[in-house]
């Protein structure tokens, strides 16, 4: 079968990165098979294996992403992000196929001075980051072959992010607080879509950061967004210590894409290209 007709099962296919990657997919001449809740649950055994039975290739954009919920539903965090995803692991492995999941910045605990390589040890400081860094593990311990994929400060049109709950409260407060503390690369889901396309045809194996090029604390980035929208706010510097939530954030969320850079067939953009084009057509 010649690789442009692989079907790739994309579990999580109707969220922010999996709606992104089911159009990059159909773009790059793929036959994408979209699955998402309520039809398709990842902790359902038999649907998996249904699912891997029927597809070339399984991406992974399934999970629990609520960051401050996990830490009251750490339950079922865990069985979401790490138990269905090794049992995905298994059942891959006994049918021969390859599978691309998707992880997280939050598996690290943000206090490095410098970008993080994929070498470097993850320790998580939030349940989140813990289901995802035991997803990661589960899946490398079943012995299939696979690719984990972290992102981080993703943006899309198909669900809420930074950018747009930015601009839903600027257009209902004259004056916003934003951390000057969290430093990391916007990273829009139609890029990160665009290179795991990339990696479907050559099925690499191991860990893979994967961000916008640049990076911006996620006061810059405001200032970005409202500098280019004709709403007027003040924008007033805090710091995360400011803001206490059930689940801490890494302040230091920079990746180092050195690796992934070699295997992908185009530059990696830097943030404000593909942030501004998402402003333009929001």
């Amino acid at each position: 079968m010649a690789d442009e007709a692989l079907r790739v099962a994309i579990l999580g296919g109707r969220g922010m990165l999996g709606t992104d990657l089911v159009s990059a997919c159909r773009r790059q001449g793929f036959e994408p098979i979209v699955l998402d809740l309520p039809e398709f649950d990842l902790t359902n055994n038999d649907q998996v294996q249904q699912v891997v039975s029927e597809a070339e290739i399984i991406v992974n954009c399934a999970a629990y992403t609520n960051v401050d919920g996990a830490e009251d539903q750490a339950e079922l965090a865990y069985r979401i992000n790490a138990e269905a995803v090794g049992r995905l692991g298994d059942i891959a492995r006994d049918a021969g196929k390859w599978v691309l999941h998707i992880s997280t910045d939050f598996v690290f605990d943000g206090s490095t001075d410098r970008p993080y390589v994929e070498t470097d040890r993850p320790n998580p400081i939030n349940t989140y980051g813990k289901t995802k860094l035991a997803g990661e593990q589960l899946l490398a311990d079943s012995g299939c072959e696979h690719c984990i994929v972290r992102v981080q400060w993703t943006y899309g049109s198909a669900g809420n992010n930074f950018v747009t709950k930015l601009i839903q409260r600027a257009k209902s407060q004259n004056t916003l607080k934003v951390v000057d503390d969290q430093t990391g690369s916007p990273t829009a889901t139609i890029e990160a879509a665009k290179a795991i396309c990339d990696l479907l045809r050559k099925k690499p194996s191991g860990i893979y950061h994967f961000a916008s090029a640049g990076y911006v604390s996620r006061f810059g980035m405001a200032e970005f967004i409202l500098d280019k929208l004709p709403i007027d706010a003040n924008l007033l510097p805090c710091k995360t210590s400011d803001f206490p939530s059930p689940a801490t954030r890494p302040l230091n969320s920079r990746f180092d894409c050195g690796k992934i850079k070699r295997l992908l067939s185009e530059p990696i953009q830097h943030w404000q290209a593909p942030l501004e084009l998402f402003l333009r057509q929001l």
